[in-house]
């Protein structure tokens, strides 16, 4: 059966042919108007060009807006110039003496070119160590100092070949920066571990000439002499030197264990295991509870971590005659994680 409907097209007639009405009678072509500037004489159209240009060129010029999005928080901001081997210090990569000796080795790069000893750089430069961006951390903000309550079974080491629980695993995550331990605790033994985020104040911490002391909790099995106990004090021979304890006091145990509280002001590879062994003295628990003018709190777990506050972490900086690198800026308080 034909399909007498009209179809629908999407094409418009031509401007100017006649188009059908409803009823299929061809519609006339609409009327001039005297407004339209086809049908207005040559010297109209060109008046009303004039116009025109005119209007546009009054227009003031279009000014870029301001971008909106999140890439004008990250501009890098002015700063000071500082010596470089002082920042890689302060971003926990060794100490101010370690990196003069990366620089004047070469290895260090400052925005393509090879780093020279007592250079200064600013935010914005690109440095590189050993080939890898090092990310620095300029003097606007203190340290970062926490105290972690290490239990036995973990290493102080980023890298282990028998792969072992690893101290950095339970820290706090950073990004632009890394924890540098203050000393190191063995495998075996418990208690207090200091980290911070600077490698100058961490390097002060450990350095002998500071002369802070390391305070341990001893369980041996067995009780220790009085003439052992002397020689302890008055100092023993080990294999790398003569070593001695500043104090020895007797804490209780009951049985065939007993406890004691030993101070010394150096942190040897296993002094104090090594020191009780030399007197014929087994160790069967070792925890530090001090070292220097930070306690073990009690109520801190093992595999904690408890944030020391600003103002304790000002205090410690003027202790070593570091200076605060932001003054007058408001104070947060210690907070355990």
């Amino acid at each position: 059966m034909p399909n007498n409907k009209p179809r629908k097209t999407p094409f418009r007639a031509p401007t100017g042919a006649p188009t059908a009405a409803p009823g299929g009678v061809p519609r006339k072509p609409r009327a001039a108007t005297r407004s339209d500037p086809a049908n207005q004489p040559e010297r109209a159209v060109s008046e009303i060009d004039d116009s025109q240009a005119e209007h546009k060129a009054s227009r003031r010029p279009r000014v870029a807006r301001a971008d909106p999005s999140k890439r004008g928080r990250h501009k890098v901001a002015p700063g000071k110039p500082e010596r470089l081997h002082k920042l890689l210090a302060q971003s926990g990569i060794g100490s101010r003496r370690e990196m003069e000796e990366l620089i004047a080795a070469g290895r260090v790069n400052v925005n393509g070119e090879t780093a020279q000893t007592g250079q200064s750089v600013v935010p914005g430069d690109r440095i590189k160590l050993g080939g890898k961006l090092v990310h620095l951390k300029f003097s606007n903000r203190l340290p970062r100092v926490i105290i972690y309550h290490k239990p036995e079974g973990e290493i102080v080491s980023r890298d282990d070949p028998g792969h072992r629980p690893t101290v950095f695993t339970s820290l706090p995550k950073m990004s632009g920066g890394r924890w540098v331990a203050v000393g190191r605790l063995d495998f075996n033994t418990s208690g207090l571990l200091l980290f911070t985020t600077s490698g100058d104040l961490a390097n002060r911490l450990m350095h002998p000439r500071y002369n802070l002391v390391r305070e341990y909790a001893v369980r041996v099995l067995g009780e220790i002499t009085i003439e052992a106990r002397q020689s302890l004090l008055a100092g023993i021979e080990l294999e790398d030197g003569v070593a001695q304890f500043a104090t020895f006091q007797e804490a209780g145990g009951d049985g065939a264990n007993h406890w004691y509280r030993v101070s010394l002001f150096e942190g040897r590879n296993r002094e104090v295991r090594r020191m009780f062994e030399a007197v014929g003295v087994v160790v069967s628990r070792l925890m530090r509870v001090r070292y220097g003018p930070f306690v073990l709190p009690p109520n801190l777990k093992r595999g904690k971590v408890l944030e020391i506050g600003e103002a304790d972490v000002k205090k410690l900086m003027a202790d070593f005659d570091m200076e605060d690198p932001a003054p007058g800026r408001p104070l947060r308080k210690p907070r355990e994680r």
